[in-house]
């Protein structure tokens, strides 16, 4: 909250307390919708009841309350029904920009002394990233980010999916199949070799089943008793006995996909400060399961299974244990929700996982609160929409998914040919503009995913993301290049960019509205801090350049005669400029200096 909102709520509550004698602590104002005058709002319809007047009469006292009390603050005020439209002197408007100018903490708010684990990417060692992924691992950093400038100290982890049916089939697909292939005999990354056999598992499986069916047997049985599915399941039971061949092959080809993460990653340009893996974490996850039933909160079926019933709390049984005693997913959840609140002690643990998995974690929630552990609070499942693409749902088991590797590439490669044609290279080396195809384009991708509300599920379109006009990541790095334009200019120029008048300052609207956006950063970063939302810091990054475009469009700066007018819009521009390339940060994007 700025200084002029804080001068202007303690004078609505002393108002409020005069004429009415109403007392509120937690008097809030709006922005002024663009239709009216004024640059603050304030709702008075709550309080009808307790002054017993019509909304419009106890806006109408308040706003001369306001003139007579405040006449430095205030200069007009305009009624529409139960709105107090508020306008300030533009005197006010200048203090804000250089409180602004000068405060050193302008893009951090004050520390919270809570520490927060983010857990986020999660990938499973069975098949490359794809589009998905991508929505994931940008999501998960840039919470992480927000939340730092938030006042929070975050730590970044992944739980990489090593273990399982799932990673069996690739490794069985492997042995019937491979040959010895490698990566480097292939030519292939080792995370799309690996998934090459995940496909190929699949596509055998289902001939079996196909096969079986025409036989005669029911479809769910033929599932069950696929030769391909029965050794699958015979692999990871081996797995767990610690079989040497099998422990062997499974080191190898996880070895592959790692390094081919590893290079996915730098690619995203996110990173993270422990990585965990489920091999590491599934047998405390079972000592979990045994500790549960001694207590009595799982129990065990004739077959040898072990569950849980959350019926009472208006779910289902659930599996924690097969009956060969080979683990499930929620298994190794438990154990690793344990392992980290042993190596951080943090208040709060948020999981970034898609919606698919409501389900998965509403019932990993109930079982650690049901175990009375210590890290059963403070658990937040970030859930958010799947991505779709114009042809449909992504199908990782039939091959149809969006590549992340193949998309960052081109998207880069897209942004390389935009660039061309708009020809805003001129006189950048070939290693300065490979460095700027690559901003633009992940900026444009991560700019994509990000704006969209988490929850929300998404269709993605790659040609409208690279678009260097309207709410895409290229427009927004492009006004960051114009403004840092303008900074050498003025530098070169010897014109200051920070200076205070001793003249009567008379600010033109777009001037007003750029103060006004800038002076709201703050509480859009608590909003994403407190929704774990990058949409909110995406938007605000549009709105912000949208409207420098604006005010550049309508005033001149470097041109202008009168010096005093020249540097306040020069410290407007500055001002902007950081304020933008700490909000694309926050996304992960890169605010280029040059275009």
């Amino acid at each position: 909250m700025s200084s002029i909102q804080v001068q202007l709520i303690a004078s609505i509550q002393a108002g409020l307390s005069s004429l009415f004698q109403i007392e509120d602590n937690e008097l809030s104002l709006q922005e002024t919708k663009k239709e009216f005058e004024g640059a603050y709002t304030f709702v008075v319809f709550p309080y009808t009841k307790r002054a017993g007047k019509a909304p419009a009469q106890i806006a109408q006292a308040l706003g001369d309350y306001l003139i007579d009390n405040n006449p430095q603050l205030v200069k007009a005020y305009q009624v529409v029904q139960g709105f107090l439209n508020i306008s300030l002197h533009d005197s006010i408007w200048y203090g804000l920009l250089q409180e602004m100018a000068e405060d050193k903490s302008a893009f951090q708010l004050a520390p919270k002394n809570e520490k927060i684990v983010i857990e986020y990417s999660s990938p499973n060692t069975n098949k490359p990233l794809h589009l998905g992924h991508l929505r994931n691992n940008f999501l998960g950093y840039s919470v992480a980010q927000i939340l730092k400038s938030g006042g929070y100290e975050v730590v970044k982890t992944n739980l990489v999916n090593d273990r399982g049916i799932h990673i069996c089939k690739s490794m069985l697909a492997y042995q019937l199949f491979g040959n010895g292939e490698t990566p480097a005999s292939s030519g292939l990354k080792g995370d799309h070799l690996v998934g090459k056999y995940y496909v190929a598992f699949d596509k055998a499986y289902k001939s079996e089943i196909e096969q079986l069916v025409a036989t005669g047997i029911d479809p769910e049985k033929a599932k069950a008793q696929a030769p391909m599915m029965l050794q699958a399941q015979a692999m990871l039971l081996a797995w767990e006995q610690g079989e040497s061949s099998v422990i062997q092959l499974w080191e190898t080809m996880n070895a592959w996909v790692l390094d081919g993460f590893e290079a996915s990653y730098k690619q995203m340009g996110v990173d993270f400060d422990k990585i965990y893996r489920e091999s590491n974490t599934y047998l405390l996850g079972k000592k979990l399961v045994d500790e549960g039933l001694a207590q009595g909160v799982f129990y065990q079926k004739p077959d040898g299974s072990v569950w849980i019933n959350l019926e009472e709390e208006g779910l289902d049984e659930k599996l924690v244990l097969r009956k060969d005693g080979t683990s499930v997913y929620i298994t190794q959840d438990m154990g690793t929700a344990q392992l980290k609140y042993e190596d951080f002690g943090a208040q709060q643990s948020i999981y970034v996982v898609g919606n698919e998995q409501d389900y998965h974690f509403e019932v990993l929630f109930h079982i650690l609160k049901k175990l009375q552990k210590p890290f059963s609070l403070g658990n937040y499942h970030l859930s958010y929409g799947m991505v779709d693409l114009p042809s449909g749902k992504m199908k990782s088991r039939e091959g149809t998914v969006v590549d992340a590797d193949d998309l960052m590439q081109e998207m880069v490669d897209t942004a390389r040919e935009r660039t061309l044609e708009l020809g805003k290279i001129d006189g950048f080396s070939e290693e300065e503009s490979n460095q700027l195809f690559q901003q633009l384009g992940m900026g444009a991708l991560k700019y994509f995913l990000l704006k969209v509300d988490p929850k929300k599920r998404m269709l993605f379109n790659p040609e409208e993301s690279i678009d260097f006009q309207g709410n895409t990541g290229p427009f927004i790095q492009y006004t960051h290049t114009r403004i840092c334009s303008i900074r050498r200019k003025a530098v070169e120029k010897g014109f200051p960019l920070r200076g205070e008048t001793q003249s009567k300052i008379s600010f033109a609207e777009s001037e007003r509205e750029l103060i006004y956006l800038l002076g709201t950063y703050k509480t859009k970063l608590t909003e994403a801090c407190e929704s774990f939302s990058p949409s909110i810091i995406a938007q605000y990054s549009f709105d912000l350049a949208k409207q420098f475009n604006k005010f550049y469009n309508e005033l001149t700066i470097l041109n202008e005669e009168n010096e005093e007018i020249r540097t306040i819009r020069l410290t407007l521009a500055d001002l902007t400029g950081k304020t933008i390339q700490h909000a694309t940060s926050l996304l992960g994007i890169v605010s280029p200096e040059r275009m």
